[in-house]
């Protein structure tokens, strides 16, 4: 997949690892991400292989304790698109849609599903195309719909349509309690002004944490290493790839140091 993209799409790469759950996030709520099963055993056993094999292809690794790869993403994203620089999300998180706009997209892999679908492009005109809202009602959208990946829970009743045709009447949830009363259907009137805190919650689990540019990681120039990226393969009896790597990467360069730095 990471070949692929390469193919597709030209550029300095950087590949975010969660190491951790966020600090924050689980003080506010206890059961955030609780509902993922146990990591697997075999799972963990591979992790220091794709970190390996990652920054011998020539991509940047970066992970940080107590922070979560998403937010070092978007903070990153932001900061790059602020100096004019192109950048594209490559994830299927939704919550990416706040990210979106100006010099930021985000490319969506073909979903386990429907591979059929292939690779999908988001700006914040497919953006709202797909949700109905716009990119930067993203918190508002999920905060009152629920984010079940990271088990955050949304206002019971209130699905997708509803939630899209309130931000479009009112632009944001500030609007919607500040026209409470004449909030459609009726029956959620009550509930909303029930769940206030609820919403409050969601919404700064939802919002990306503020990183200060002084704590962003310097981004480096990597370059591929045929020869550690090969000696991995072979560990690992991946015959296929070796090949494919073989057909890839030209052999008679000299070999290049193997240390990879991991922030």
């Amino acid at each position: 997949m990471l070949w692929k993209l390469q193919d597709m799409e030209s550029g300095r790469w950087v590949v975010f690892f969660d190491i951790s759950k966020s600090d924050k996030r689980q003080a506010l709520l206890e059961t955030y991400k609780a509902n993922r099963p146990p990591t697997p055993e075999a799972f963990k056993q591979q992790m220091p292989y794709l970190r390996e094999l990652s920054g011998y292809m020539g991509l940047q690794v970066i992970e940080r304790v107590g922070v979560e790869a998403d937010d070092m993403i978007a903070a990153l994203s932001r900061q790059l698109s602020g100096h004019g620089e192109r950048v594209t999300i490559v994830s299927s998180d939704k919550d990416f849609g706040q990210c979106l706009g100006g010099n930021v997209d985000q490319l969506v892999p073909p979903p386990t599903a429907n591979p059929a679908l292939g690779w999908r492009r988001f700006d914040e005109a497919t953006f709202r195309e797909k949700y109905g809202v716009e990119a930067r009602q993203t918190v508002d959208y999920l905060s009152l719909v629920g984010d079940v990946s990271d088990n955050v829970p949304g206002i019971a009743g209130v699905g997708p349509k509803t939630a899209a045709k309130w931000l479009s009447e009112w632009g944001s949830l500030e609007g919607i309690f500040s026209h409470i009363d004449a909030l459609n259907p009726e029956r959620f009137r009550a509930l909303l002004k029930e769940q206030r805190a609820l919403l409050d919650t969601n919404r700064q689990l939802i919002t990306f944490e503020a990183i200060s540019p002084a704590d962003l990681p310097e981004l480096q120039e990597f370059s591929p290493q045929p020869n550690a990226l090969l000696r991995v393969l072979e560990e690992l009896k991946m015959d296929s790839l070796i090949k494919a790597a073989k057909g890839r990467y030209p052999q008679d360069k000299p070999a290049v140091s193997e240390q990879l730095e991991l922030f």
